[in-house]
């Protein structure tokens, strides 16, 4: 039988899940398709409405060996797993004269622990374990949460937290669940045959597409012990994340809470001696969190130095300890020391990291209203682990709506740790970029409107001028608004401020209920404005007249204060590059990219992004910015954008009605 084309298969995926081909899916696919053959990388920008999702699964299963996808959000993940995979599978299936395997593999801490469960949860206080279901009283939330969990442990064939409907709280599902470092591991566990964390392990390594995440991704690169099977395509969703994914993955953190938690920890499981003096360091190492102040500290304070040192030899003596002492008095003693040696290992490895002083780490100093000082170390750059680590002996296929920042893929190629597109090296990835455009029309569907008249907006400074203009805009389109800040403090003014002035269209503020809530509402009520920050710029999907104004009060730079951000751009201005183009200005074209893709979801959509900043129109690094957002009509005339925006919301209410 002759070997279906990609074009066949691709027509018979996309009338599986009930769309129509559209060009520019058509071109990812073969870009695709063309990348896994000749083992080389691709960044693909596909815009919202493209369907990159098939765009990258059909050839991916024609492929025929495995393929990681990880993505950023669960959304996504969800999406894959229990709609596009198995109509894509069934519809491929006569095609290819197989029926492709597919799984599922997230952190061992999203799995429900079997161990935990029927044996209970290490105490910090006593080493014993105790009974959480006789702890918590059954009528608490907590109570009724660990209740709902022991009678879905008997139900789920997953032991996956996200297939748990309604969730628990983060409490409740820490009782019953375990990291990495905490687990006994299959050979030593009474649970080890039956355990969900190891069984979609054993899934993954038989399926040829695995759906993960990009924080396991980078652990699994970080790391070194693999965690994902062997695959020779790894697909890279909403790759615009990944950078700051990773760097999560890879900062460490020590709190004056964390350490005396590990001193609980390891208390009764090694000697007197040892014990005291992982006691004397934390109490040392926490007087002087009380007495730091926030920053990046780009010498560690010779006390502060001492302070870790000693954090560093006590933690590493109390390891050694672990091993060797036995306490009779302690029941199931292995989970207990292992949850010790987990606590402890994290503390002694942040305090190393510290005091070796790398010139490739950032360390800084915060302090949180509710969570207490903290101490954090980070990467200057990622590009380099990910050069290494990620393009190497694979073929990678990052995809998202925002990869083209200004005009070329360089910018994000950078930050990937990739040498502009087209240089040559032997030791350098080779590597393409591939824009294949958007099915929307933007210029007849989006205006980008640029507040040009009003006053340059100041750091944290009240802008009574650009509450004015808020305010006429979203008269002028009958609330439908989505307001994206630049910090919770101004979306709070603003939502403050516009209640007063515009009781008639109801303000939701991020932080008042859930995201989802909010989305849900905001949806349902076309009156309705939604106001927040940086989840809001990235995290909603809302097509239709509900969202037909997209607000941005100000470029989204990274705080001048921002210790990681300033120091990666004062790197780059070391080494003789502009600073602020390769950092904040990126970063900030990256965020607004984002934002101003929540306006257009689907063909029938229209509206404004309205951007209150001056600076868009008026700084020389405005051109940057704009070639980063769709095509929009551009226009910075307010009576023409006010305009618009009436009639947009009087075609809207004649179809409502």
């Amino acid at each position: 039988m002759t070997k279906p084309s990609l074009p066949e298969l691709l027509h018979a995926a996309v009338t599986a899940v009930g769309g129509s081909e559209r060009p520019g899916q058509v071109a990812m696919a073969q870009a695709v398709a063309e990348a896994i053959d000749d083992g080389s990388h691709l960044l693909v920008q596909a815009g919202t409405g493209t369907g990159k999702s098939l765009g990258y699964l059909v050839p991916a299963l024609a492929h025929g060996e495995p393929v990681v996808v990880a993505t950023a959000t669960l959304a996504l993940q969800r999406q894959l797993v229990e709609r596009d995979l198995p109509r894509t599978v069934e519809a491929l299936h006569p095609l290819l004269r197989r029926r492709p395997e597919f799984a599922m593999l997230k952190g061992r801490s999203n799995y429900l622990c079997l161990h935990r469960l029927h044996e209970g949860v290490p105490q910090d206080e006593e080493d014993g374990l105790f009974d959480q279901f006789e702890a918590a009283a059954p009528t608490s939330k907590l109570g009724q949460d660990l209740l709902r969990l022991r009678d879905w442990s008997q139900e789920t064939e997953s032991g996956d937290r996200d297939d748990l409907t309604p969730g628990v709280s983060d409490r409740a599902w820490a009782q019953v669940s375990v990291s990495s470092r905490e687990c006994l591991g299959a050979s030593k566990c009474a649970y080890g045959a039956e355990c969900f964390a190891e069984m979609a392990r054993e899934r993954a390594k038989l399926a040829e597409v695995i759906v993960t995440n990009h924080a396991l991704l980078a652990i699994d690169a970080i790391e070194g012990a693999p965690i994902l099977p062997q695959h020779e395509v790894l697909i890279v969703d909403e790759a615009h994340e990944l950078v700051s994914r990773v760097t999560g993955v890879a900062t460490g953190e020590l709190t004056p809470g964390q350490v005396n938690r590990s001193v609980r920890r390891a208390a009764k499981l090694v000697d007197e001696k040892a014990a005291d003096q992982l006691q004397t360091a934390a109490e040392g190492f926490e007087r002087l969190m009380e007495l730091a102040l926030p920053g990046r500290l780009e010498e560690i304070p010779e006390d502060l130095g001492y302070a870790l040192m000693a954090l560093r030899d006590a933690a590493r003596t109390v390891i050694s300890a672990l091993g060797t002492t036995r306490d009779k008095s302690v029941q199931d003693e292995d989970a207990v020391r292992k949850q010790a040696l987990a606590s402890v290992e994290t503390v002694h490895d942040v305090a190393e990291r510290i005091t070796n002083g790398s010139e490739w780490d950032v360390v800084w100093y915060e302090r949180h209203d509710r969570f207490g000082a903290s101490l954090r170390v980070a990467p200057m750059s990622v590009s380099g682990l990910l050069r290494e680590k990620l393009f190497a002996d694979r073929s990678v296929v990052l995809a998202s709506a925002t990869l083209k920042l200004g005009g070329d893929f360089n910018g994000v190629g950078a930050s990937l740790g990739l040498a502009p597109e087209g240089t040559e090296g032997d030791d350098l990835p080779k590597w393409k970029g591939v824009d294949v455009g958007s099915p929307f029309d933007y210029p007849k569907q989006g205006i980008l409107y640029v507040a040009r008249h009003l006053s340059r907006p100041a750091r944290d400074g009240d802008r009574a001028d650009m509450l004015d203009e808020l305010t006429e805009l979203i008269q002028a389109a009958g609330g439908r608004t989505l307001g994206l800040f630049s910090s919770m403090r101004a979306a709070q003014l603003a939502a403050e401020e516009l209640r007063t002035r515009i009781p008639e269209f109801p303000i939701l503020l991020q932080g008042e209920e859930t995201l989802g809530e909010l989305i849900k509402n905001f949806a349902a009520d076309p009156k309705t404005c939604l106001f927040g920050t940086l989840s809001l710029w990235q995290g909603v999907d809302v097509p239709g007249s509900s969202c037909q104004l997209v607000i941005m009060d100000k470029i989204p730079f990274p705080r001048p204060d921002d210790p990681l951000m300033s120091a990666r751009q004062k790197a780059v201005e070391d080494a003789g590059g502009n600073g602020f183009m390769a950092v904040a200005a990126t970063h900030a074209a990256l965020l607004m990219a984002q934002g101003a893709g929540r306006l257009v979801r689907a063909s029938e959509d229209r509206g404004v992004v309205a951007v209150l900043d001056q600076r868009l129109a008026t700084a020389r690094y405005g051109s940057y910015l704009k070639a980063s957002l769709p095509d929009f009509w551009y226009t910075t005339d307010r009576n023409q954008a006010r305009k618009s925006l009436a009639a947009i919301d009087a075609a809207a209410k004649e179809n409502e009605a």
